[in-house]
């Protein structure tokens, strides 16, 4: 942007992310980061047998057992949502940025190859969504075209 170039900046709002994480997934992805052994059986221990009910206008459900993800409120549930998307920027070419559920991608958009390769990035993290079973709020997802010289590009999520 310093020199003049337009930048596009993608907000990407991940649907219901903390509720989503798959427990048994989030453990293999500790495995491979090398968490292991008694911490590993902590962290399993912690998120097994978690229970929740909902309560509206006076009436309360029953109790059901949580078979997914990580909790709210905590500082280990953000940082075990970061260790499971931690490789959703595998093959991207360029920036992106994450913070908890917040995930923004950007890059220059000044010619429709700058705008194909953010739209080509945009394919493969929802490739990678559909993989591991994190879609994207698309009504939240969000673009900012920034800089004179921007071609203000459409952009698609799955259609």
């Amino acid at each position: 942007m310093d020199n003049g170039d337009g930048v596009d900046v993608i907000f990407l709002d991940f649907e219901k992310a903390f509720d989503k994480v798959p427990h048994g997934r989030l453990m293999e992805k500790l495995k491979a980061h090398g968490i292991g052994g008694k911490v590993a059986n902590w962290i399993r221990a912690w998120l097994q047998d978690r229970k929740q009910r909902v309560c509206f206008g006076g009436a309360v459900s029953g109790w059901r057992l949580v078979a997914s993800g990580v909790p709210q409120g905590s500082v280990l549930g953000p940082l075990l949502f970061l260790i499971f998307i931690n490789d959703i920027d595998t093959g991207i070419f360029n920036t992106i940025l994450k913070f908890a559920d917040d995930t923004k991608v950007y890059g220059k958009a000044v010619s429709s190859a700058d705008t194909s390769r953010l739209q080509s990035d945009l394919s493969a993290l929802c490739k990678w969504a559909d993989e591991w079973n994190m879609k994207f709020n698309v009504d939240k997802c969000k673009v900012i075209h920034i800089g004179a010289n921007n071609v203000c590009s459409s952009y698609l999520i799955n259609g």
